[in-house]
C-alpha cells in the first residue's frame, strides 16, 4: 500500500485527473439518472450541473496539469508532494461531500462548496508563488492563466453567495456561471491551447512555424469580456457584436497559425480538431442572436455552450489527458485505434447534442436526444479510463 502510495502521489497529474475522470463520472451519471427520473434531487440544474462542472470536475484536470507545466514555464522547483496532495484531498473529500449532500442533504451545499472554494484559492496561491518567484523575463502566459485564474475565484465566490437564499441569487448564479464558463474554464484552456500546441506542432513538424498574434490572450479577454456583458444585460445586438468579433478573431488566429493538418499523428490532431469547434460555437450564438434580433422564432437552448463544452473543453481534455497520461508514464504518447474510435464517437456526441436542442423546435423528444447523448459520452468517458484511469491510479 505505501508503495502504491508513493506511486500514485509521485507526479500531480496522477491524483487531479484521476479526481477530475471520477467526479466527471459520478456527476454525469446523476444528471442522466435526474433526465431518466431514476433520481430525483432538490437541488436546480445550475447547481447539480454547471456548478459540478466548473467547480468540480473540469479545475481539476486543469490544476493537475498546471501543477506539472508551471513550474516547467517559469524555470522553477516542482511544487512539493506533500503540498499538491494536501490539495488533492480537499478537493476529493469536498467533492464527495457535494455529490452526497446533491443526494440527501441540500442544506449542507454551501458548506462544501465553501471548501471547495477554499481548495482553489490554495491552488492560485501556490500558482502565483511560483509566478512570483520566477526570474524569467517572459511570464506572457502564465500571468493570463492567473488572470483567467483569479476570475474563476469570484465566480467561485459568486456562486457560493447564490447558494444562500437571498433574493438576487438567480442573478449572482448566472453571473457566476457565466464569467466561470467563459472566462475561468475557456480562457485557461485557450491560454494553455496557444501555447502548448503550436509547441507540439514544432517538435513534431520541425519547418513548421508558430505565427499567432502578439495580443492574442488580450484580444480574447476582451472579447470574452464583451460577451458576459451582453448575456448578462441580455442584449441580442451587443451579444451579436461580440459574437461576431470574436468569430472573426478565431478565424483569423486559426489561418495564421496555419496547422499542418496532414503532417501529425492522430493524438495532435485531434487537439487540432477541437480548436475548429471554437468558430463553430461562436457561429451558432451568432445565428441565435440574429435570429433574435429578427423575431425568428427558434429555440437554440444551450447549443453554443454545448459545443464549447463538448467540442472545445472535452476533445482538448481527452487529448491532452491521453497525451500526458502515456507521456508521464513512460509511455509514447500514441493514439491506438480504441482511442482514435473514442475522440471519433466523442465528435458524434457533440453533434447529437447540438441536435438536441434544436428537438426543442420540432415534434421531437427533446429529452429522448439529451439522454441518448449523455448515456453515450459517459460510456465514451467509462471506455477512456478503462485504458487510461487504470495508468494514473497505478502511477509512476
Amino acid at each position: 500500500m505505501t508503495t502504491w502510495y508513493k506511486n500514485f502521489s509521485s507526479q500531480p497529474h496522477q491524483a487531479f485527473f484521476s479526481n477530475g475522470m471520477i467526479f466527471f463520472i459520478l456527476f454525469l451519471s446523476l444528471l442522466l439518472g435526474v433526465y431518466t427520473q431514476k433520481i430525483s434531487i432538490n437541488s436546480s440544474i445550475l447547481d447539480y450541473h454547471a456548478y459540478s462542472m466548473i467547480h468540480i470536475v473540469f479545475i481539476q484536470f486543469f490544476i493537475g496539469f498546471l501543477y506539472v507545466v508551471f513550474p516547467r514555464f517559469l524555470v522553477q522547483a516542482q511544487i512539493k508532494v506533500s503540498t499538491y496532495m494536501k490539495h488533492f484531498y480537499l478537493y476529493f473529500f469536498s467533492s464527495v461531500g457535494f455529490f452526497i449532500s446533491l443526494l440527501f442533504a441540500n442544506d449542507y451545499l454551501f458548506l462544501f462548496s465553501f471548501t471547495l472554494l477554499i481548495a482553489q484559492i490554495l491552488s492560485f496561491k501556490t500558482l502565483y508563488e511560483i509566478y512570483k518567484n520566477s526570474k524569467v523575463t517572459n511570464k506572457y502566459d502564465a500571468k493570463w492563466i492567473l488572470i483567467c485564474f483569479f476570475i474563476g475565484l469570484i465566480s467561485h465566490i459568486l456562486f457560493y453567495i447564490s447558494f444562500f437564499d437571498i433574493s438576487f441569487s438567480f442573478t449572482l448564479k448566472k453571473l457566476a456561471i457565466n464569467s466561470g464558463f467563459y472566462i475561468f474554464l475557456f480562457g485557461i484552456i485557450f491560454a494553455v491551447s496557444q501555447r502548448m500546441i503550436p509547441f507540439f506542432t514544432q517538435v513534431k513538424v520541425p519547418e513548421y512555424k508558430i505565427n499567432k498574434s502578439s495580443k492574442i490572450m488580450e484580444i480574447f479577454f476582451f472579447l470574452m469580456l464583451l460577451k458576459i456583458i451582453a448575456m448578462f444585460f441580455e442584449n441580442s445586438y451587443f451579444a451579436l457584436i461580440s459574437d461576431t468579433l470574436f468569430f472573426v478573431f478565431i478565424v483569423n488566429e486559426l489561418v495564421r497559425w496555419n496547422l499542418p493538418l496532414f503532417k501529425v499523428s492522430a493524438i495532435m490532431w485531434v487537439l487540432y480538431l477541437s480548436l475548429f469547434w471554437i468558430p463553430f460555437g461562436f457561429f451558432i450564438s451568432a445565428l441565435e442572436n440574429s435570429f433574435a434580433i429578427l423575431n425568428i422564432s427558434f429555440i437554440f437552448e444551450k447549443a453554443s455552450l454545448h459545443t464549447f463544452a463538448l467540442g472545445y473543453f472535452t476533445t482538448i481534455l481527452l487529448g491532452f489527458g491521453t497525451r500526458v497520461v502515456l507521456g508521464h508514464s513512460g509511455r509514447t504518447p500514441y493514439a491506438n485505434s480504441f482511442t482514435k474510435f473514442l475522440f471519433l464517437l466523442l465528435q458524434g456526441v457533440i453533434i447529437l447534442r447540438v441536435f438536441a436542442s434544436f428537438t426543442l423546435n420540432s415534434n421531437l423528444n427533446y429529452v429522448f436526444w439529451i439522454n441518448i447523448s449523455s448515456f453515450l459520452l459517459l460510456l465514451i468517458l467509462i471506455l477512456w479510463s478503462s485504458s487510461y484511469l487504470k495508468i494514473l491510479l497505478k502511477g509512476k
